[in-house]
């Protein structure tokens, strides 16, 4: 099989994260594909909002397809967790199929910063997704170099969306505009439990 990890914070998951999947399954177009909320990932702060919460909301990417499933094993976890240990996860559960694993075009940018990046690269083929428009030069450079280290690196084209999880979080994307960033259903969640209240933007 071709098993595609589409892991995050998604705090919350928003219109772009659906695009960017979107992009990635027809690139790939995987037999399974592994959305992963993240416990607290090595580079960011520890999400504000209730794992049970950001569980739930991911739930929107099952619309895309019923290949998609939503896993609890990063948040189970506990503490920080580093992608190798979910990729080593995920390779001695499905030892015989192809791991890909999604990427925004900034991560590409400092993935040899990434704790144990090369056996990262030596277990899956890296998808990566352009979040900003005119990148694709930089973008070129940084995957021919990962492929002179011996990776895989496809590039998906997803569409450039104007949103970033923060933006929803912090209020510079206000209230009264979130149903044209959110998907229903995590619209409904964010409402039904008010969360990103300290957002005053109307």
């Amino acid at each position: 099989m071709k098993i595609l990890l589409f892991g995050g914070t998604f705090d919350p998951p928003h219109n772009g994260h659906m695009n960017n999947l979107r992009a990635a399954m027809d690139c790939v177009q995987p037999d399974k594909v592994i959305v992963m909320p993240a416990g607290i990932p090595p580079h960011k702060k520890a999400s504000g909002t209730d794992a049970a919460l950001r569980l739930a909301m991911c739930e929107c990417f099952t619309a895309l397809s019923p290949k998609v499933e939503v896993s609890d094993w990063e948040v189970r976890q506990g503490g920080r967790n580093y992608s190798v240990n979910t990729v080593e996860m995920l390779h001695s559960r499905y030892p015989h199929d192809r791991l890909y694993m999604c990427l925004g075009s900034d991560m590409l940018l400092s993935f040899t910063r990434w704790y144990r990046w090369q056996d990262i690269l030596h277990l899956t083929t890296l998808v990566v997704e352009s979040r900003e428009t005119g990148d694709n030069a930089v973008l070129l450079a940084a995957a021919d170099e990962l492929r002179r280290q011996g990776g895989t690196v496809l590039l998906a084209r997803a569409q450039a969306f104007p949103c970033a999880s923060s933006d929803i979080r912090s209020g510079r994307v206000p209230r009264s505009a979130w149903q044209d960033f959110l998907p229903q259903n995590v619209l409904q969640i964010v409402e039904d439990n008010n969360l990103y209240s300290n957002n005053t933007c109307r």
